[in-house]
């Protein structure tokens, strides 16, 4: 079976039968419609459509989303498991406690690590996701990059903090001391 749909101002015949392609009018179950309205929806993430129904003459809306590919996360034992967001953002709320990060960073943070994770291809490592959360929790806070970097690699003595604490920390040149001739400068007092 075809078919009518409208599309940008002329006819197309589209395929229509068991393989899934027609939608069903909700109201009166008819598969035949046409598009009155098409428009980007969710940020450009999803097409929203206003169609009608050839035979009872009432109006639906369908949307048409892209189908997120299964992001899956290979742990270091060498099982699998799906990739899990809230888990990553559970990490990251122990690691911000008593500090001034907000729930809406933590959440677009969580957002920004499965992005990058996605780019990297279906399969990631355990270690690529916490390197991504350190990479970006560091722009967030740098105590938390450090109570996160404290856990995930797995620090043992103080000289790991240390090691850490000279990455996190600019080098910085020593400010060269002012002399005047009456000899160093001191703060005023108040």
């Amino acid at each position: 079976m075809w078919r009518l749909k409208v599309g940008l101002g002329h006819y197309m015949l589209w395929p229509c039968g068991d393989s899934g392609v027609c939608v069903r009018c909700p109201w009166c179950g008819h598969d035949e419609d046409k598009v009155v309205d098409s428009r980007a929806s969710e940020g450009g993430s999803a097409i929203r459509r206003r169609r009608q129904c050839l035979f009872c003459g009432r109006r639906f809306t369908t949307f048409e989303r892209l189908e997120e590919v299964r992001l899956t996360v290979v742990k270091r034992d060498g099982t699998k498991e799906p990739f899990d967001r809230e888990k990553v953002m559970a990490g990251v709320r122990k690691a911000i406690k008593n500090r001034p990060v907000t729930e809406e960073q933590v959440a677009a943070l969580g957002e920004r690590v499965e992005e990058k994770l996605r780019r990297k291809g279906r399969l990631v490592t355990t270690q690529e996701v916490g390197l991504e959360v350190l990479a970006l929790l560091r722009r967030v806070d740098d105590v938390a990059y450090l109570r996160f970097a404290s856990v995930y690699k797995d620090f043992q003595e103080l000289t790991d903090f240390e090691r850490e604490l000279g990455i996190l920390l600019p080098k910085r040149d020593p400010a060269p001391q002012r002399t005047s001739a009456t000899g160093p400068r001191r703060p005023a007092r108040r």
